[in-house]
């Protein structure tokens, strides 16, 4: 059997050391060559004539049981709360989480709404040492990812139970430390001595996935994946596939991001990429006529990814199980979708493939949406060429009432569809007052929220940059 590569006692890997310890070697091993006809054999082989080996059967090796994913827990700070029960019932009920921005003087931009979280405290979350110098995407993310442990039954006593170097941790940011960032560069204007020396290490995404495991002593898995708005997705997939490959039994992962600041909310409005709607609660219009561009928002969403037998082991309460996903990229422009929503539709069917998923079976999709008219419609074309014009399956954006939460965006719309799948009730689309050209309003939930028993659900959520994610979630069933 090939082994790994092993370094010889010069330090250098030969072909012998790739090849394990009875491989023919053409480097001499001590083994090999040990007689004048292997010797005639080896000349002939440099002399391009064919040299036979005998090679042993290989062993019928019995394919292992794949290893399932459920969702056991779940963490949310939102401009909607910060618990799944009140976050979720407020998106059924239809409210609207944004409102006009009150932690700066934004009088001087064309955009002064975002889904702004006003009460929010981190005191019994995070220690104060962390609490006063840290930026706040890293206290939603420490919260909502404590949070997400709590509500998974896994206190400090249960966790003495763990192996800890088979918990990992994979959150992501978008922007990451802005604040600290920025407040680092006012500093340096008045002197380099007034730099924090925290100014480095709270800047990066890592350090929120990084101090978690601190916090709980886990040391399996731990980095962050930054891709724009995609980030979330992007770390649930790979967080699964720790747990599938056996490298893990649970997994937090998620997304955070708090960018409603002067820098951030100047840049998106420098790229032309925001709603100027200064009705807050009728402003992201995801698939409407009228929508002219996002609403930003800030918050995080955590998910705690466990597998099967570890779940049912500790008696765990199961949300759903977590089917796969994917991610392309469209290759075509910084900001803008491909119009052909081409990289889309890949993402969509390499997502079902890779989760043995037939699309038919999918009868609810939780929409990247954001209230950008052109990018509203490539996805929503996208679905269609995908899935067909099909009455049963029911599409909603969350980003309708909380706006878009950026890098945390698709774990935070995770924590809605897989609550979607636990309560059986899916939520609104609000302002979609005048559904856009080429779109069949019968495949959008309405202006009230809808009774659906959800088979098979699909969660899209795209980057500037090409980025494309797409994940599936269903009921849990034991299939034993």
């Amino acid at each position: 059997m090939m082994m790994g590569p092993r370094l010889c006692s010069n330090g250098n890997c030969s072909f012998y050391s790739l090849f394990g310890d009875n491989a023919f070697s053409l480097f001499g091993s001590k083994k090999v060559l040990m007689n004048f006809k292997q010797r005639k054999l080896s000349k002939a082989s440099y002399s391009g004539k064919t040299m036979v080996v005998n090679v042993q059967p290989t062993k019928q090796v019995e394919p292992k049981k794949k290893r399932r994913v459920v969702v056991t827990g779940l963490g949310v700070v939102s401009p909607l709360g910060h618990d799944p029960d009140e976050f979720y019932t407020n998106l059924l009920n239809g409210i609207s989480g944004v409102s006009h921005i009150e932690a700066f003087d934004c009088a001087d931009f064309s955009t002064r709404i975002a889904g702004e979280i006003k009460n929010f405290t981190a005191d019994d979350w995070v220690s104060p040492k962390i609490s006063k110098r840290a930026d706040k995407f890293m206290l939603y993310l420490l919260t909502a990812g404590k949070k997400a442990l709590l509500d998974g039954g896994i206190t400090k006593q249960v966790m003495m139970e763990f192996d800890k170097t088979k918990c990992g941790v994979v959150i992501g940011s978008a922007h990451g430390g802005m604040k600290v960032f920025n407040d680092a560069i006012e500093a340096l204007r008045v002197s380099p001595k007034k730099m924090s020396p925290f100014c480095v290490p709270f800047v990066g995404t890592n350090m929120g996935s990084a101090i978690l495991a601190m916090d709980l002593g886990w040391m399996g898995p731990n980095y962050s994946i930054s891709t724009a708005c995609a980030t979330s997705n992007f770390c649930i997939v790979n967080a699964a596939n720790h747990i599938i490959k056996g490298e893990t039994d649970l997994m937090l992962c998620g997304g955070s991001d708090a960018a409603i600041i002067p820098i951030g909310l100047g840049g998106y409005i420098a790229c032309r990429a925001l709603s100027r709607n200064d009705d807050p609660t009728k402003a992201s219009r995801p698939w409407d006529m009228h929508g002219d561009g996002f609403v930003m928002g800030e918050g995080a969403g955590v998910l705690l990814l466990e597998e099967l037998e570890h779940a049912k082991r500790r008696g765990a309460n199961i949300y759903a199980e977590f089917l796969g996903g994917s991610f392309t990229n469209d290759a075509y422009h910084i900001t803008k979708s491909h119009p052909h929503g081409t990289g889309i539709v890949l993402c969509m069917e390499k997502a079902l493939a890779e989760s043995g998923v037939a699309r038919e079976d999918v009868n609810y999709i939780n929409a990247h949406a954001t209230s950008t008219p052109s990018a509203d419609l490539n996805e929503y074309q996208a679905i269609v060429r995908c899935f067909g014009k099909n009455t049963t399956l029911r599409m909603n954006s969350t980003k309708s009432m909380i706006g878009h939460l950026l890098g945390a965006a698709g774990a935070v719309e995770a924590v809605a569809t897989v609550k979607a799948i636990q309560t059986g009730w899916i939520h609104p689309n609000i302002n979609l007052e005048f559904p856009g050209d080429g779109l069949d309003i019968n495949m959008l939930v309405g202006p009230k929220k809808e009774h659906l028993e959800v088979k098979v659900a699909l969660s899209n959520s795209f980057g500037f940059g090409g980025h494309n994610s797409s994940i599936l979630f269903a009921p849990y069933k034991d299939c034993n």
